[in-house]
């Protein structure tokens, strides 16, 4: 199975980069070719509707030529033919007013009907690029420009429309306008100049439209890289701290953006697990080695006894000690225990309403010979506490700081316990007269195995677990404890706990 190097770019369709690049793509096309074929058209029908309006101008003219040739009224295209083989009528000519104006004749050769200035000055001599032919009613042609392509179809005749009407036909262009008495005009030129013109148009958007996506693409390419190189980054970083690497952190954490942020919180992350880590190792350290000790004392007293033949008062003074270190490694084993089921985060679930006043005293009432024989005086304060716990992880809480402030007390010395409710919370403090603690081990006081007096705390059978365990369970409660010390003149433990919502009726 092909693993991949951490940082190098995955191939299509598994990279982001690609991905983005593809849907970039996709979009720049569609836009374009959008664009495109819009401006286009746009420019096609701006063109041929400039050609239709030329156009009219000219077919106009032609029409006005033929109303003006025929204002008289319509005539037979051959009856010229008939008047000029016919005998002049013998004696006076028919009763009625003569005309008032004479007939123009009709022509008798296709080229015959003359052109007013303004269509032969429209067509130019010769004919120039436009051309032009004239119809009489009955499909007769009446005049043609010397430059009208062969096979030019009659136009279609519409009854009393006299609008004029455009056609394509292959390469050419024409409009066509017929009177309302049948004779029609046709104007028309080549488009093929103008078809090429926008074949080479549509050629340079092609050009254009590809030049704009190859830009976008090499930005965008730009673009996703600068984007998902941290992304890259964070991978390297993370595969390097899965191999056993806890000290590697994300490099970039200074961005203001989504992304500095997220790497600032998976250093943040990184941070907690690499001090997880150091302090399991520590925690696992600190265990064997207080285990090490009363094993180690066991075996050297059974050594010791076995070596020679003893009294019974021996045997049994051996016995006595070896109970106290196997008394000893049971609490320790027990402390031991009771972390590891609060690190499993479970213990905090099992919560009821409890009052920490009526725990308080419960325990009060339990630590008062202890507190007795160590000559200390305690003094209780309970206002109602209510609050969210387990009263047997609560109990275990206030005996633990009660011992501590009655084994680090001064003779003659006082303990004071109070409860009551504040901002929300249930609160419990326990001060003490005692010795104090030193500003420096102050912020190290909850650490497993942690002991300000070591050789004080060994040589009397203290573990340094019993903050800890403090620690542990404040925190299964969603709760707080902090401590404030003063040398010389005493401790003060402070908890707060999530307080019990009463409703009143």
């Amino acid at each position: 199975m092909n693993k991949e190097t951490p940082g190098r770019h995955r191939l299509w369709p598994h990279s982001i980069r690609w991905r983005l690049q593809l849907w970039l793509a996709s979009l720049l096309i569609c836009v374009l070719t959008g664009f495109g074929i819009t401006v286009y058209q746009r420019q096609r029908v701006n063109r041929f509707h400039q050609i239709d309006a030329e156009l009219e101008i000219r077919v106009a003219a032609l029409s006005r030529v033929v109303r003006e040739y025929y204002r008289d009224g319509p005539r037979d295209p051959h009856e010229h033919r008939r008047h000029e083989h016919r005998p002049p009528p013998d004696g006076p000519p028919p009763d009625g007013p003569p005309p008032d104006r004479p007939r123009p004749p009709m022509p008798g050769k296709v080229d015959e009907l003359p052109l007013s200035s303004e269509a032969a000055v429209l067509f130019g001599e010769g004919g120039g690029a436009y051309y032009f032919l004239v119809w009489y009613r009955d499909g007769t042609v009446l005049k043609r420009s010397s430059n009208a392509p062969a096979g030019v179809p009659e136009p279609r005749r519409f009854e009393q429309d006299t609008l004029p009407h455009f056609r394509t036909r292959q390469a050419f262009r024409e409009a066509v306008h017929c009177s309302g008495l049948g004779e029609c005009a046709l104007a028309g030129r080549s488009v093929q100049a103008d078809l090429q013109a926008m074949q080479s148009f549509g050629w340079a958007l092609l050009a254009a439209g590809a030049s704009v996506l190859v830009l976008g693409l090499g930005v965008g390419w730009w673009l996703t890289t600068r984007a998902i190189r941290p992304i890259e980054q964070i991978s390297v970083a993370a595969t390097r701290i899965a191999g056993g690497n806890l000290s590697e952190r994300i490099p970039g954490v200074d961005r203001d953006d989504e992304l500095g942020r997220l790497a600032g919180v998976l250093n943040s992350t990184f941070a907690r697990l690499e001090s997880a880590f150091v302090e399991q190792q520590q925690f696992t350290a600190d265990a064997a080695h207080e285990l090490r000790t009363p094993v180690a004392v066991i075996i050297s007293e059974t050594q010791t006894t076995l070596a020679r033949e003893r009294t019974a008062a021996e045997y049994r003074e051996t016995v006595k000690a070896d109970l106290d270190t196997a008394q000893q490694m049971r609490r320790l084993t027990e402390s031991l225990l009771e972390l590891a089921q609060f690190d499993s985060a479970a213990d905090g679930l099992n919560q009821g309403d409890v009052d920490l006043a009526e725990r308080a005293r419960v325990c009060v009432e339990r630590i008062a010979p202890l507190a007795a024989q160590a000559r200390i005086r305690i003094h209780a304060g309970f206002a109602p506490a209510p609050a969210l716990g387990n009263p047997d992880r609560l109990d275990k809480l206030i005996a633990n700081l009660l011992t501590n402030a009655i084994y680090y007390n001064k003779p003659e010395g006082e303990v004071r316990i109070t409860t009551f409710t504040d901002a929300g919370t249930a609160v419990l403090t326990v001060a003490d007269t005692g010795i104090g603690i030193p500003a420096a081990d102050l912020p190290h006081i909850f650490g497993r195995f942690y002991r300000v007096d070591r050789a004080r705390s060994r040589a009397e059978g203290h573990i340094g677990l019993g903050l800890a365990i403090c620690k542990a369970i404040v925190d299964a409660l969603r709760g707080t404890i902090d401590a404030a010390s003063t040398l010389n003149t005493g401790t003060t433990f402070t908890v707060r706990l999530p307080a019990k919502v009463i409703i009143e009726q």
